[in-house]
């Protein structure tokens, strides 16, 4: 949602509260509500046409939109996890919860050995 917290939206309320009054704050709400609703519906016609038009050459330009948005969300961590682990995000099966082995005993981490470096 535009990156906006649920506190961002109470302050822009009442900010709106306090510049447009009680009696006008549904008719702007109801307007901003509308106006949003056209402009999605105005990019997925466009998005649509332009992909008719293109054809698979859209998606070719589309490729590289998607590779920055995945770049937005990079995580070190996982990057290197996946990595290391051929693809596997969780290479001891610690996911979920499950932090017993087998035969009831808690899993531990592997010691560390001071002079493996």
């Amino acid at each position: 949602m535009l990156g906006l917290s649920w506190m961002h939206i109470l302050v822009l309320l009442a900010a709106g509260l306090f510049v447009l009054g009680p009696e006008r704050l549904p008719q702007a709400a109801a307007w901003l509500g509308k106006t949003v609703r056209q402009l999605r519906q105005f990019t997925q016609n466009a998005q649509r046409q332009l992909r008719e038009e293109m054809g698979p050459e859209f998606e070719e330009f589309r490729r590289p939109l998607e590779d920055l948005r995945q770049l937005r969300n990079f995580d070190p961590r996982r990057a290197i996890t996946q990595h290391l682990f051929d693809g596997e995000t969780d290479p001891l099966g610690l996911a979920g919860g499950a932090t017993r082995q087998g035969n009831g005993a808690p899993v531990k981490p592997p010691p560390i050995d001071p002079d493996a470096t």
